[in-house]
């Protein structure tokens, strides 16, 4: 399982660093840990994942992204989030 939370949170580390601009790191790292931590979440619901075990769980994974997530979107610059969500809105119409 610390291997699954390892892959889970490297590889996207990975990919924002060579696909995103340097300042849309932060909060797109952010957002995909949020996201991997609902996904979490939903899957310990679904197979009643206990929550008081001895290893590893499911709700361990999703407090882990949340607290990563949390920690890059406080390391990241409130203009910086906001250019990343201006990139995924709808384009504006272009002028002849």
């Amino acid at each position: 399982m610390l291997t699954l939370f390892s892959l889970l949170t490297a590889l996207p580390a990975v990919l924002a660093f060579h696909l995103l601009e340097p300042e849309l790191v932060l909060p797109a790292f952010s957002v995909l840990l949020f996201v991997e931590a609902a996904f979490a979440v939903i899957v310990a619901r679904l197979i009643h994942s206990r929550d008081n075990a001895d290893d590893v769980t499911l709700w361990d994974l999703a407090g882990g992204f949340t607290l990563i997530g949390c920690a890059a979107a406080m390391f990241g610059e409130p203009d910086q989030a906001v250019l990343f969500l201006e990139q995924g809105g709808p384009r504006s119409a272009s002028k002849p």
